[in-house]
């Protein structure tokens, strides 16, 4: 098979194990940036150009598209797509779980577990949402915000609103979440792959951090999941129609709830906490769907 991976950066540690992975299974896998994708969009023949020259037909794609560049890499993705190439993430799908407000109000409408959210865009409305999360303590967050950048915890109700109100003076978006005290700064990261939950560790954040970004200091550790929490991940998976995703979870008092489901998830942490070959599971689940045309919009939204 011709498999494409779409990455800004070959030498990325999830970049280069895709292509070592493909290729050990006897594939060849070609690395193209995205950014230097353009596309020829004319009457039944669609096509992607590539430094001057047109890029051949692919049987599969995996998109590795950086939040930054969602809009245009969302774009070269679908203009794949029209061309009938299997890609293992759709356009619509990145698109969908990129958005975070979109992704909960999907995942709320199909009774995945959530931290309880509200968002409003006019400041005489925030002391009503922060309420109607429970009250301080509360996380705010940047719609766009990756990695945990643009994530705040605000402890009262005073601190919040003064928080929520610069966000608002400088027109940002943002959400505002319960803060899950007893998960302790710590998530499970869960590995999706075809509806499936391959691996998973928990990640803890560093001392007098609340977020357990592994970019942050995070440390990560083998966990074994509980019944609840792999339905979980699977269900936000299907319902952002996701075949390769991330899925983190929060363990709460009420059980377990999603923060985010990511599109693009990196492979080294999950690698090395669980030493699996999550790659070659990739390029395995390429070769029992990969078909022209195979692209189905999975979910609704």
């Amino acid at each position: 098979m011709k498999i494409a991976v779409l990455s800004r950066n070959p030498k990325l540690y999830s970049t280069r194990r895709l292509k070592e992975a493909g290729e050990a299974r006897g594939h060849t896998v070609d690395i193209i940036d995205t950014l230097h994708c353009y596309m020829d969009i004319t009457k039944s023949r669609p096509a992607v150009r590539y430094h001057g020259e047109e890029l051949p037909q692919y049987d599969a794609v995996i998109p590795r598209i950086g939040a930054s560049i969602t809009f245009y890499g969302t774009a070269v993705v679908r203009q794949f797509e029209m061309m009938g190439a299997f890609c293992v993430n759709e356009s619509v799908a990145i698109s969908r779980s990129r958005d975070k407000l979109r992704s909960l109000q999907l995942m709320s409408r199909e009774g995945v577990g959530l931290p309880r959210t509200g968002f409003a865009s006019k400041a005489d409305n925030i002391k009503d949402v922060i309420k109607t999360v429970g009250g301080a303590p509360v996380v705010i967050k940047l719609l766009e915000g990756t990695q945990g950048i643009g994530v705040v915890l605000a402890d009262t109700d005073k601190a919040a609103e003064s928080i929520m109100e610069a966000f608002m003076g400088l027109r940002a978006n943002i959400l505002v979440q319960e803060f899950i005290k007893e998960a302790g700064g710590a998530d499970i990261r869960c590995f999706i792959v075809g509806n499936k939950v391959v691996a998973a560790m928990k990640r803890q954040g560093a001392e007098g951090e609340f977020r357990s970004n592994l970019h942050r200091g995070g440390s990560a550790t083998l966990i074994k999941l509980s019944k609840e929490e792999r339905a979980t991940a699977v269900n936000a998976a299907k319902v952002m129609g996701l075949n390769v995703c991330g899925v983190d979870i929060l363990q709460s008092a009420n059980g377990p709830v999603v923060m985010e489901v990511n599109s693009s998830p990196g492979l080294e942490g999950i690698e090395q906490a669980t030493e699996k070959d999550i790659a070659a599971l990739v390029i395995e689940f390429i070769e029992n769907k990969a078909k022209p045309f195979n692209n189905k919009t999975r979910g609704k939204g």
